[in-house]
């Protein structure tokens, strides 16, 4: 190192940041290290760049916790989930979670499920129960030459896919339609047969927030059952709505109330109001977890039985999920969630008093947002809405097309979160309607700038 590389070490180390005219380490792993401060800067001036998560109405993920909530997190990132014989209480707080969301669901008796990273891992392993309960329904071994078969919507989640591709299970998909972006009975009965593993319906899509018709499919299962001598079980896919639900709409049946629902999933990080990543997996009886998919494992000195697919896991998410629930209750819930659906209700109506809307399903059980899209032709479309919302006053707004057949359908969607304030609502209706007024004068956005719009549903 020669002296100026000192020098300018030095003054870096007395007036500011040693990176403030030199390239970050980007390529190579970087021979010497820095100080803990210099390192601390490094990544906070990258993440500055990025956008504001206030302002993130693609995401579902939580972006805010109380300060309590975040020191009990810091506190305990070290601590490994897995580990049940150094940290039982942890394992005991996930049991209590696991019986309050099945209390929450209405299961009829005992129970059991697991915690999980988020809903993808907990949708692998109750589908994986699935497949595992249907081949012992129909006597099948591992060398069965049968194809098992899954059937859901075109409005669900990717993972759904992932699970049929990396299972070896025949996806069957329900196209969607324009004007139907949810599915039903009647869509769901022409693809069951002996070698359905199950149907998984949602409640709240990520693309509109609505629910499957999930009474109307169990109804369906229940008579194949009858008739067919076929018992095709139904999983919920609940990872946004299975926190929404319960306090939004109480009296709507679309859990362990249903007699066919079989296993739920749930995702903590979104409306579970915790930070990324925590899920749940809940069955409706213990009968329902396959038993070949439980391992029996000695642990440093502690026997488990285990069905997750990750390993080794930290236990701060986990014991941010209970703070929750006991730190809210019901009670506290349900305020939030009723704060939320009052503010996306203003939302909605200052966005049908501009008369360049349509508002996706306002009249039917919803998540708390907005699905919305332009009427008529005015030169720009939602995309160029989209863009010039994120370059004037940095909201991400999603503008996207629907799955098949409903492809030819574009809609933006703002998702209304708990640090979403009335004050906040007015503004961006303030701020849409002055993005239309500019692209009115000005034209769509520009070829290279529709390549940076944020084009998915958000997760």
């Amino acid at each position: 190192m020669d002296e100026h590389i000192r020098s300018t070490d030095a003054d870096s180390a007395l007036f500011g940041n040693r990176f403030a005219t030199r390239e970050v380490p980007s390529r190579e792993f970087p021979t010497a290290g820095m100080s803990a401060q210099d390192a601390m800067r490094l990544v906070s001036e990258d993440l500055a760049l990025e956008g504001d998560p206030a302002r993130n109405l693609a995401t579902f993920v939580t972006t805010w916790m109380e300060p309590e909530a975040q020191r009990l997190i810091a506190t305990n990132l070290h601590r490994n989930f897995i580990d049940h014989a150094e940290y039982p209480r942890t394992a005991e707080i996930e049991q209590r979670c696991i019986r309050m969301l099945a209390d929450l669901f209405h299961a009829p008796g005992p129970t059991t499920g697991a915690r999980t990273q988020g809903s993808s891992e907990a949708i692998m392993l109750g589908a994986l129960s699935l497949k595992w309960n249907w081949r012992t329904r129909r006597g099948l071994d591992e060398g069965s030459t049968q194809v098992p078969n899954l059937v859901f919507g075109g409005d669900v989640h990717v993972v759904w896919e992932k699970f049929c591709r990396y299972f070896d299970v025949e996806p069957r998909i329900v196209p969607l339609q324009p004007g139907k972006y949810t599915i039903g009975p009647e869509d769901v009965e022409p693809h069951l047969d002996e070698n359905t593993i199950g149907v998984a319906a949602v409640l709240g899509t990520t693309f509109t927030g609505h629910k499957d018709d999930i009474v109307g499919i169990n109804d369906l299962l229940v008579r194949v059952r009858s008739e067919r001598g076929l018992d095709i079980p139904l999983h919920v896919d609940a990872a946004s709505g299975g926190f929404v639900w319960p306090f939004l709409y109480p009296d709507s049946a679309w859990d362990f109330r249903l007699e066919q629902v079989r296993s739920i999933n749930v995702s903590g990080h979104k409306f579970g109001l915790v930070y990324p990543g925590i899920g749940w997996l809940i069955f409706r009886e213990r009968a329902d977890l396959a038993t070949d998919l439980v391992f029996t494992e000695n642990y440093l000195g502690k026997t488990d039985e285990t069905f997750t697919l990750n390993f080794s896991t930290g236990s701060a998410m986990l014991l941010a999920q209970y703070y929750n629930l006991v730190r809210y209750g019901r009670d506290g819930y349900r305020y939030i969630m009723e704060n939320m659906q009052t503010n996306a209700q203003a939302l909605t109506q200052q966005l049908k008093a501009m008369g360049r809307f349509e508002i996706i399903g306002e009249d039917q059980e919803q998540l708390p947002l907005v699905a919305f899209r332009l009427i008529g032709d005015h030169g720009y479309d939602e995309f160029d809405i989209a863009w010039q919302l994120s370059a004037e006053r940095g909201w991400m707004v999603p503008a996207y097309t629907l799955p098949p057949d409903a492809q030819e359908v574009t809609i933006m969607r703002a998702l209304v979160k708990e640090t979403m304030s009335r004050e906040h609502v007015d503004t961006l209706a303030r701020d849409i309607e002055e993005a239309c007024s500019t692209l009115s004068k000005k034209g769509g956005a520009h070829e290279s700038e529709r390549r940076k719009i944020v084009t998915g549903p958000g997760h």
